[in-house]
């Protein structure tokens, strides 16, 4: 069983890569570190803290609360794709008794920083934690600010982010994690970590359909199916007005499918830079991809192929184990 520290912004997609992650056997999730990015990092720590107490995990994850805020840049949340709540508005449902169908966290955060807690259980297990990252890398890089040493004793770290090949998300070049904090994905990305990047590249290509979400979770009649359905509303709603498509993309949870199985993709190491000045390309992931001619070694293996079918099999089967 593997280790794994999740460091999340939740966000919908990172509810369903805890979701993949908590309800894999191959995976035990040691801690759940919060950092700002499609929410405040307040309500991104309430929205880890609301997984854990619907799917109620045995052991049940640390979760500490890290920056509420880029290194250096101001912070501006997805309102638009996951809700002010950062999980599609779950305030708004009710009840039959009008009661609150989804209460406030049973239990608080962890009286310790992410970035600090990060170092604790890589230094406490050397060589054993795999760490995923779900947002924007602003913990990973105070770590590594911190203590790179303790930092260099992780398994490995898999990081949803980037796009290499294809169009970003957040901009014409850039995608939303690394582009809310290009600052420190920089640092992370020249730290020498076994990094392994899962981008747009991959992750656009793995989507769900609002007709198969419903058809796999509705006959379920439990809290963690109605959840899933409650929350993916918003995000299902944006991606049919913005792409005409109803339903996710499931990038958050590919990278803990990575995790699971590393042959539902192919990848390819590369030298990989952030840009951090340009006008219109802030938070470009730009490969150096010429041949003999790079300008330094591979820093980063980057998934470029996935196996979308394989991986969506994966998914709903997971999700929809009883616990």
């Amino acid at each position: 069983m593997k280790r794994v520290i999740i460091d999340t912004d939740p966000g919908i997609d990172d509810a369903l890569g805890l979701f993949l992650a908590l309800k894999s056997p191959e995976i035990r999730v040691e801690a759940i570190t919060t950092v700002a990015g499609n929410a405040t990092v307040e309500n991104c720590t309430r929205n880890a803290l609301i997984v854990l107490d619907i799917l109620n995990p045995d052991p049940r994850p640390i979760v500490s609360q890290g920056a509420g805020r880029p290194l250096e840049r101001e912070m501006r949340p997805a309102v638009e794709v996951h809700g002010s709540d950062g999980l599609g508005e779950l305030s708004r449902y009710r009840n039959p008794d009008g009661t609150p169908r989804y209460s406030s966290p049973r239990e608080r955060p962890a009286p310790v920083q992410a970035a600090d807690l990060l170092l604790d259980l890589i230094g406490r297990h050397p060589g054993e934690v795999t760490l995923v990252t779900f947002g924007p890398l602003t913990n990973v890089a105070q770590a590594l600010l911190k203590d790179r040493t303790t930092m260099a004793k992780v398994h490995q770290v898999v990081s949803m982010g980037g796009a290499i090949v294809v169009p970003g998300n957040t901009s014409a070049t850039a995608e939303f994690n690394i582009a809310t904090d290009p600052e420190a994905a920089r640092i992370v990305f020249r730290a020498g970590l076994p990094l392994t990047l899962v981008p747009l590249d991959v992750t656009e290509r793995v989507r769900l359909s609002e007709e198969a979400l419903r058809t796999w979770l509705e006959p379920l009649a439990d809290l963690p199916s109605q959840f899933l359905l409650d929350c993916t509303a918003q995000v299902i709603r944006f991606s049919r007005g913005v792409e005409g498509f109803p339903g996710i993309i499931l990038h958050d949870p590919l990278a803990i499918g990575v995790v699971i199985d590393r042959t539902l993709v192919k990848t390819e190491p590369l030298y990989v830079q952030v840009e951090t000045q340009g006008e219109i390309t802030s938070g470009m992931t730009v490969a150096d991809r010429r041949l003999f001619r790079a300008e330094a070694r591979p820093n980063v293996e980057v998934a470029l192929e996935v196996d979308a079918d394989r991986f969506l099999s994966l998914f709903m089967e997971r999700l929809c184990r009883r616990s």
